[in-house]
């Protein structure tokens, strides 16, 4: 169990996909994704989202992501947030999205 100032600490927002690269260099299939959060910036993450979605299916897509953990080194990239799913029977990763449009860099409550 965690308490709920623990919750607390755990940043997550709105923002939107505004580039989508593939990730050869990285040891399981991944995108390099560029994610506008308004106010907060705009952040990279690499995203192992590949078995559902295509780079069309991505860009301009919005989702949910935890913006407060260090950076992290994968391959050549430093990720810069975490895109948040969930996983399915196979293993592939659902993205979380708002269910309404909303304005980039909102946080999830």
């Amino acid at each position: 169990m965690i308490s709920w100032s623990d919750f607390e600490k755990v940043d997550m927002r709105a923002g939107t996909i505004i580039s989508v690269d593939d990730f050869p260099e990285a040891r399981k299939p991944a995108y390099k994704l560029k994610i506008d959060f308004g106010e907060f910036g705009i952040k990279q993450s690499s995203a192992q989202i590949t078995d559902l979605y295509s780079k069309e299916d991505l860009l301009n897509k919005q989702i949910i992501a935890v913006v407060n953990f260090p950076p992290k080194p994968i391959a050549n990239f430093l990720s810069e947030c975490l895109v948040m799913g969930v996983y399915a029977e196979d293993n592939s990763v659902v993205l979380l999205k708002p269910e309404r449009e909303t304005i980039n860099g909102m946080k999830v409550g």
